[in-house]
């Protein structure tokens, strides 16, 4: 199962490369229009860390790195999540370093947000598509620390349908992993 999702996990990384940053919040749907897979090599995997991946794919002249990993739990039991994910990336040919985004199965409800509980802390994502990043970029670095110290995190999300779902991750191996992508050039 883990193989599975994380190869369309990596086919979904390679097609959204040109996806807005939460710097940026260029709309996601312009950003699927512009080919930046076709100029991509396909992801690799650099190492696993227990729950978290480490990956990396060339897109034109440059490399970038992510890590990923899937929910451990989704809630409720009784629909079709499709494929969820959560990645942090490092595009330094786009300056962008450690960028959480929530990758969910299916679209979420139009104007709703992602939330990030870490340990009883919250971190807010605007969402577009089926996509979430963090609403204020300031804050990214904060959740990435959450990430790294913190023993669990949920990510919950409103399907364009109304439905509320709520994602369990582990954090075992993300700052392994995150170490592994910190010099990605």
């Amino acid at each position: 199962m883990f193989v599975k999702s994380t190869a369309i996990a990596l086919s979904l990384v390679l097609a959204g490369a040109g996806i807005a940053s939460a710097q940026s919040k260029k709309p996601a749907a312009q950003a699927a229009q512009q080919p930046a897979a076709a100029a991509s090599s396909a992801p690799t995997r650099i190492q696993q860390f227990q729950a978290w991946g480490a990956y990396s794919y060339k897109s034109g002249a440059s490399t970038v790195c992510y890590v990923l990993s899937v929910p451990t739990e989704k809630k409720p039991a009784n629909i079709d999540h499709g494929d969820n994910f959560f990645i942090v990336s490092q595009r330094p040919g786009q300056n962008i370093s450690y960028e959480p985004q929530a990758m969910m199965g299916y679209t979420v409800k139009e104007s709703s947000k992602i939330d990030v509980v870490i340990d009883n802390k919250t971190f807010v994502m605007f969402t577009k598509d089926k996509a979430g990043w963090v609403e204020n970029a300031a804050q990214e670095p904060a959740l990435v620390a959450a990430m790294k110290s913190g023993h669990s995190m949920t990510v919950n999300a409103t399907s364009r349908k109304g439905t509320q779902t709520s994602y369990s991750y582990s954090l075992a191996g993300i700052s392994a992993s995150l170490k592994q992508i910190e010099s990605c050039k």
